[in-house]
C-alpha cells in the first residue's frame, strides 16, 4: 500500500486555504459511483476490524461508530463495538452509565479471569453488541507498559470472537498513545472521520504517520479504510473548500458519503440511541445508511 501520509503535501501548512478557491458543489467533487444494496448473509464472520481514529477530538469518531454500527446491523451484519476511550462516550451513546459498570474493557485488558463474554453488553438493536469503557481504562495505558507484547493485547483478546461478527468497530481516544496503538495493531483498517474545518486537516498527517509506523513494525496488513467528511455545512464556502482539498489529496479514499451537520446527533446521544433509531428518516440516518453500504461494498470488492 502506498504511503498515505505522502498525500499530506497538498494539505499541510497551506495557509492559502479559503483564499484561492471559489465555492464548490460537493456533488462535483465526489465520485458518484452507484452504491449497491447489500446482499443478505447466510453466515457471519470472520470480522473485519475497523479502528475509528483521529487524534483531534470532536470530529465525529464516536458518532460515526454508533451510527455506522447501527446501520450495519440494519443490513443484517453482526457488529461488535469496542469503546476504547476512557471518556466512555460510546457507552453513553447506548444509554450505559460508565460509573455503574462492574466490568469494562479495562477488566478485559488487565484481568486474565475476565473474558469478552463477561464484558459484552447487548444493545437494544439486534446484532449490535458493545464492550463498554469508563475512566478505569486510562490506567491501562500505564499498566500495559510493562506487559510483554503490550501493543498486541487487544488483538489477542478479540481473536476468539472474530468468527462471531462481521464487523468490529473500535472507537479510539483522541490521542496517539498506547491504547490507540493497540487498536491499530488489532485492526485491518483505519477509518478517519474528518471535520470539514481547516485545523482538522493538520492533524491527519500525524495520524497517517503513526499508521505507517504501525504497518511497518506491528501490523503489516493495516490499511486506510477511508476518510469520512463530517460536520459538513453546505452553506459555508470554507466547508466546501476543505472537502475539495481532502478529495485532491486522497482521491477515492474519501467516501462518497458526507455527514451533514445537524442537531439530531446531540439529541440522539442524550437519548442514548443511534440516530437511525430516534429519527430514521432524518438526513443523518440516511447518511450513515449510505456509509454502511459503502463499507459493505468495499469489503465485497476486496
Amino acid at each position: 500500500m502506498a504511503n498515505d501520509s505522502d498525500n499530506w503535501g497538498s494539505l499541510g501548512g497551506d495557509t492559502t486555504l479559503g483564499t484561492e478557491l471559489g465555492a464548490v458543489d460537493p456533488a462535483t467533487l465526489l465520485d458518484r459511483r452507484p452504491i449497491p444494496q447489500p446482499d443478505p448473509l447466510d453466515r457471519h464472520g470472520p470480522a473485519r476490524i475497523i479502528a475509528m481514529a483521529n487524534q483531534k477530538g470532536g470530529v465525529g469518531k464516536t458518532t460515526t461508530t454508533i451510527n455506522l454500527g447501527a446501520a450495519l446491523a440494519e443490513y443484517g451484519r453482526k457488529v461488535l463495538m469496542v469503546d476504547f476511550d476512557p471518556q466512555g462516550a460510546l457507552s453513553v451513546g447506548f444509554g450505559v452509565n460508565p460509573h455503574d459498570l462492574e466490568l469494562s474493557v479495562y477488566n478485559l485488558l488487565m484481568q486474565d479471569d475476565v473474558g469478552i463474554a463477561d464484558v459484552t453488553y447487548k444493545t437494544n438493536i439486534d446484532g449490535l453488541h458493545l464492550l463498554p469503557a469508563n475512566i478505569d481504562l486510562s490506567a491501562a495505558e500505564i499498566q500495559l507498559v510493562n506487559e510483554v507484547a503490550r501493543e498486541m493485547t487487544l488483538a489477542r483478546l478479540l481473536r476468539p470472537v472474530l468468527k462471531d461478527y462481521d464487523y468490529i468497530l473500535i472507537d479510539c481516544q483522541p490521542s496517539l498513545g498506547l491504547l490507540t496503538i493497540n487498536a491499530l495493531t488489532a485492526a485491518h483498517s483505519v477509518l478517519v472521520p474528518l471535520e470539514c474545518e481547516f485545523f482538522s486537516l493538520r492533524g491527519v498527517a500525524l495520524l497517517l504517520d503513526t499508521v505507517d509506523k504501525v504497518r511497518e513494525r506491528l501490523n503489516f496488513d493495516l490499511e486506510l479504510e477511508g476518510i469520512l467528511a463530517t460536520m459538513y455545512d453546505s452553506r459555508t464556502t470554507h466547508c466546501r473548500q476543505v472537502l475539495q482539498r481532502v478529495v485532491e489529496a486522497f482521491g477515492d479514499k474519501v467516501y462518497q458519503t458526507v455527514i451533514t451537520k445537524t442537531v439530531k446527533f446531540p439529541e440522539s446521544t442524550v437519548a442514548g440511541v443511534p440516530i437511525t433509531v430516534i429519527d430514521p428518516a432524518s438526513a443523518g440516518a440516511r447518511n450513515y445508511r449510505q456509509l454502511a453500504r459503502e463499507v459493505i461494498s468495499a469489503q465485497t470488492d476486496r
